[in-house]
C-alpha cells in the first residue's frame, strides 16, 4: 500500500507566522540529516518539525495561481473558471489506482508525523522543554487527516509510524465521527502542550491557531452530521449536536483569550482590501498563520501575473447578488438598490465589501502603481475579456480581492504573504455554531457578526428585526442561519471556504444542481465609447435570455446546468487497488 513509504527528512522552512523574524527567515535550510543522529535534543525535534510546515500546509506559487484567491473556482457558486469543474457536474468515475487515497500527497506525511510522536520520548529533555513541538506534530496529525475526512469520509485510523508487517496496514475504515473524535483528542492535547501567542517562538503553531482549526473542524463535523442526517453520508444516531458544541465553546474561548490576535481595524474606505495584499503580517494581529516568500532564496509566487487581469476566472452574478444595500436589506427589498446594468450600479449603496472583492471602474481600483521611471498609474476601466485564457475575466466580475497594484509584484516572482488562518473565522464559527445549537442572542451577534459589519460600515444585524429576503439562499433553514451564512459568504468570499460550506451543509441540491452560472449584463460593454477591442471581444461571451454573461452555455455538458449525482457525489471514490490490496476497506455511498 501507499501507506508504506519511507520518511524523508528534508528540513526546508519557508513557512512563517505572523512572529516572523528576520534573522529566522534568512537563514540556511539544514537537509540531509541521518535519523541516527535524531532523538538527542530538543533542536532535533525542532528540525523535524520544521518539515511538517514546508509540505504540509498549502503553497500556492505555481504557474496559473492567484493564491487563494481562486480557489472558490474550484467547485462552488463563488466563482468559475476557464474549465468547468466536472466533479460538480458529476463526471468522476472511480480510479483504479490512488484517486486521492492511496498516495494523497501523500500518506508519507501522515507516517512522517507518527514517527516523530512514536520517537521523540528518546529525548534527554524534560517535558516542558518539548512540547510545543509535539503539541505540533499532534495538530499537523489533525491537519492531515481533516483534509482526508472532507473527501472520503471514513478512515482507517493509523497512529504508529507503519511498515510491511504491520497489522495496522489492514484496517478498516473507521466511522467519521470517530474519526473526528480522534482529532478533537489530538487538539485538545496539543491546545494543551502549545504555548500562546504571546510565549510563542517566531514562526510556529501557537495554541490560539490551534483552538481556531479544532473549531473548524468541529463545525464542519457538526453540520455536515446534521445536514446529512439520514443519508448515505450521515452518521447514525447523531445529528451532529455533539460537535457543535465544541465548535462554539472552543470558538467562544477563543473570542475570550484571544492572545492578542482580533479583527484588524479599518479607518479608510479600501482597508478591507489592503488586508489581502501584504507582502508582510508580521504585525497585523488578524493574520494568524500565513506563508512569507522571499526572494533572495527564490521562494515566490506568480499571483500578480493574473490579478491585474482576470486570472482565468470570474466572480459569478449568485455571489455578488449575496452582498446587502448599506441599509442592511437584501437587493430583492431594498430602495437602495440600483439594479446591476453596470458595474456601477452593482456596487452603488451595496455593503463595502463588494467593491474591494471585484473591480469596478470608479477611478479608484488600481491594476498597477510605482511603475519605473515615474510613469503613471494605470487604473481599471474595463474587463479584460480581450487577452488569453489563462488572464481573462469570464464573466465581468473580475476578483480584485487579493490583488497587489505595485509593480515589482507583477514582475517575475512576487511576495505578497499567503493568508491560512485569519481571526475573522473564529468569528463566524462562534455565530454558526450558537446559531446552529439555537442559543444565538443579540449578545452574541454584537460579539461576532456585528464586529465584522461595524469594521466596514454597515448596519448591525438585529436578531429580532431580521429583513425578509425574497430570495434567501436556504429555504429548510431559519432567516437567522441565512444571515449567518450570508456574513460568512461575503467575509470569506473568494478565499476558498465555499465549496467545503456547501458540502458540508449538504446544499448542492439547492446550489449547485441544475445550475448554470451567469456574470454581468454584457450590453454595458457594447456601447458607444468602449473600446472596440473590448467590445469585439466581449461579444464572443454568450448571454441568457436576460443579457447575463453564461460563459458555459457553450458546454454541451452543462445544456441543463450541473448534474451533480446527489446520492454519490458528496464523497470521493476509493480507488480499486486499495480496496484489492484490502477488503476490509468498502466503497463509499453510490460509487
Amino acid at each position: 500500500m501507499k501507506l508504506l513509504q519511507t520518511i524523508a527528512l528534508l528540513m526546508l522552512c519557508c513557512f512563517f507566522s505572523s512572529s516572523c523574524q528576520k534573522d529566522l527567515l534568512e537563514q540556511t535550510p539544514e537537509t540531509n540529516i541521518s535519523d541516527a543522529d535524531y532523538w538527542k535534543t530538543a533542536n532535533d525535534l525542532k528540525l523535524y518539525a520544521n518539515n511538517f510546515y514546508n509540505t504540509m500546509l498549502p503553497n500556492y506559487n505555481g504557474w496559473g495561481s492567484i493564491g487563494i484567491y481562486g480557489l472558490d473556482a474550484n467547485g462552488s457558486d463563488n466563482m468559475i473558471a476557464t474549465s468547468y469543474n466536472s466533479a460538480l457536474n458529476g463526471e468522476r468515475v472511480v480510479p483504479g489506482t490512488d484517486g486521492g487515497y492511496g498516495a494523497y500527497g501523500d500518506w508519507a506525511a501522515l507516517r512522517n508525523v507518527n514517527y516523530f510522536l512514536a520517537n521523540y520520548n528518546k529525548v534527554n529533555e524534560s517535558f516542558d522543554v518539548i512540547k510545543a513541538y509535539v503539541g505540533e506534530a499532534l495538530f499537523f496529525r489533525a491537519y492531515f487527516y481533516f483534509d482526508k475526512l472532507k473527501s472520503f469520509g471514513d478512515l482507517p485510523w493509523i497512529n504508529v509510524p507503519l511498515n510491511t508487517s504491520s497489522e495496522e496496514v489492514y484496517n478498516e475504515r473507521l466511522p467519521r465521527n470517530i474519526v473526528v473524535d480522534s482529532l478533537m483528542n489530538d487538539l485538545d492535547k496539543a491546545i494543551a502542550y502549545l504555548p500562546t501567542k504571546g510565549s510563542a517562538e517566531a514562526s510556529r503553531i501557537n495554541k490560539e491557531i490551534a483552538m481556531l482549526f479544532q473549531a473548524r473542524i468541529a463545525l464542519f463535523e457538526g453540520t455536515w452530521e446534521k445536514y446529512h442526517a439520514g443519508t448515505p453520508f450521515g452518521v447514525s444516531g447523531s445529528d451532529g449536536s455533539k460537535f457543535l458544541e465544541k465548535a462554539a465553546s472552543v470558538s467562544s474561548a477563543l473570542l475570550d483569550n484571544s492572545g492578542g490576535y482580533g479583527l484588524a481595524s479599518f479607518s479608510t474606505d479600501d482597508d478591507y482590501w489592503r488586508l489581502f495584499n501584504q507582502v508582510t503580517y508580521s504585525s497585523n494581529n488578524e493574520v494568524m498563520l500565513w506563508r512569507a516568500y522571499n526572494l533572495s532564496l527564490n521562494l515566490g509566487h506568480r499571483w500578480h501575473r493574473y490579478t491585474p487581469s482576470g486570472g482565468g476566472r470570474g466572480v459569478t452574478k449568485d455571489l455578488v447578488d449575496a452582498y446587502l444595500c448599506i441599509d442592511g436589506k437584501p437587493i430583492g427589498s431594498s430602495d437602495l438598490y440600483q439594479g446591476d446594468a453596470t458595474l456601477h450600479d452593482v456596487v452603488a449603496n451595496r455593503d463595502p465589501r463588494l467593491k474591494q472583492t471585484i473591480y469596478v471602474p470608479d477611478g479608484s481600483h488600481i491594476i498597477t502603481d510605482n511603475r519605473p521611471g515615474g510613469q503613471p498609474v494605470v487604473i481599471f476601466e474595463y474587463p479584460t475579456f480581450d487577452v488569453a485564457n489563462e488572464n481573462k475575466s469570464l464573466t465581468g466580475y473580475q476578483v480584485y480581492k487579493g490583488h497587489n497594484p505595485d509593480y515589482n509584484q507583477q514582475q517575475d516572482l512576487g511576495t505578497t504573504g499567503q493568508i491560512i488562518f485569519r481571526f475573522a473565522e473564529a468569528v463566524l464559527i462562534y455565530a454558526e455554531a450558537k446559531a446552529e445549537l439555537r442559543q444565538f442572542t443579540q449578545a452574541d451577534a454584537d460579539r461576532s457578526i456585528n464586529l465584522l459589519r461595524r469594521r466596514v460600515g454597515m448596519v448591525d444585524l438585529s436578531v429580532a428585526n431580521i429583513e425578509r429576503d425574497p430570495n434567501w439562499e436556504f429555504d429548510d433553514i431559519s432567516p437567522l442561519l441565512n444571515e449567518i451564512r450570508r456574513e460568512r459568504r461575503v467575509e470569506l468570499a473568494c478565499e476558498g471556504y465555499r465549496s467545503d460550506d456547501l458540502f458540508r451543509w449538504a446544499a448542492i441540491d439547492e446550489k449547485i444542481s441544475g445550475w448554470k452560472p451567469k456574470g454581468a449584463k454584457r450590453a454595458q460593454w457594447e456601447v458607444a465609447g468602449v473600446p472596440e477591442n473590448i467590445a469585439t471581444a466581449v461579444r464572443s461571451f454568450p448571454v441568457d435570455a436576460d443579457g447575463y454573461i453564461e460563459y458555459y452555455q457553450q458546454v454541451g455538458a452543462l445544456n441543463a446546468g450541473y448534474q451533480f449525482k446527489l446520492d454519490r457525489d458528496y464523497l470521493s471514490p476509493i480507488p480499486l487497488d486499495q480496496i484489492s490490496l484490502n477488503p476490509k476497506i468498502k466503497q463509499n455511498p453510490g460509487w
